[in-house]
């Protein structure tokens, strides 16, 4: 951690007028590694870890049978947590979710949720009665920043490696026999954040870089080039022209994270 985060953020805008950062990358550069891992949970209908730098987020997918929705009687839902555990970061206690998790949570929610990822009617049982509940839990190993965009990527990958388990005549499941049917996904929604420090746009903030920004806005956007949600963060505001460029961003980043998908 940098304890003198005044004198640091000078230091990170002195550098960016120079285009560069502090760990040598430009500011429009992921760090690399960046690395996506499927079905490294033995306990989950679908499991997924990404890596972006030294960043590491796990995340896994169980199916179970529920009710649906009254107004919504057709179709399945999903719910998605976010869990920080306390040996992942210095600044992350034991305990109940906090504030960050709960927004982390939200903005990936917001993503899948808003880009239609699953085809949710063809998560229906038995309309009224019984339909599919998917829950997305996102446990953060261990953070270095962009915590956002690596949880992102992990559930729409944990999502992607999922299948459905054995539902027996008597309306159970039996999570020990699994089918060869995969979620209905029919959209690939991938996040991308930008960090405002001083007037500089940074892509793929390390933990450092931001405890001394100014805000940052995510924005997700499907394979179809479809903007799904964008999410504003930080106490700092943004000039419309910012936010466009911050959309431009996003569009070849969002293209460059595709890339790791299988």
């Amino acid at each position: 951690m940098i304890v003198d985060g005044v004198n640091f953020k000078k230091y990170v805008m002195e550098l960016s007028k120079k285009e560069k950062r502090v760990d040598g990358r430009g500011l429009l550069e992921y760090r690399k590694p960046i690395k996506i891992e499927y079905g490294v949970s033995k306990n989950a209908e679908g499991s997924a870890t990404v890596t972006i730098g030294k960043t590491k987020v796990v995340c896994g997918v169980k199916l179970e049978i529920g009710e649906p929705y009254p107004d919504r009687p057709d179709e399945g839902t999903m719910i998605v947590t976010a869990e920080f555990a306390a040996l992942a970061s210095p600044e992350f206690e034991p305990g109940a979710p906090g504030e960050k998790s709960i927004e982390l949570a939200r903005i990936v929610d917001r993503g899948i949720r808003e880009s239609g990822a699953i085809d949710v009617k063809k998560l229906c049982v038995k309309p009224g009665e019984k339909v599919w509940l998917a829950f997305i839990d996102i446990y953060v190993q261990n953070h270095d920043g962009n915590l956002i965009d690596a949880s992102a990527l992990a559930a729409l990958a944990a999502l992607m490696d999922a299948k459905f388990p054995k539902l027996k005549e008597d309306g159970t499941v039996d999570y020990k026999e699994h089918t060869n049917e995969k979620l209905p996904i029919v959209h690939k929604p991938i996040a991308c954040t930008i960090t405002k420090i001083g007037d500089k746009l940074f892509v793929d903030a390390n933990v450092d870089e931001e405890n001394v920004s100014d805000g940052r806005i995510t924005i997700t956007i499907d394979e179809t080039g479809t903007i799904n949600a964008l999410q504003k963060g930080g106490m700092g505001g943004m000039t419309e022209e910012e936010i466009n460029k911050c959309i431009e961003i996003a569009m070849e980043k969002t293209n460059e994270l595709r890339k790791f998908i299988v």
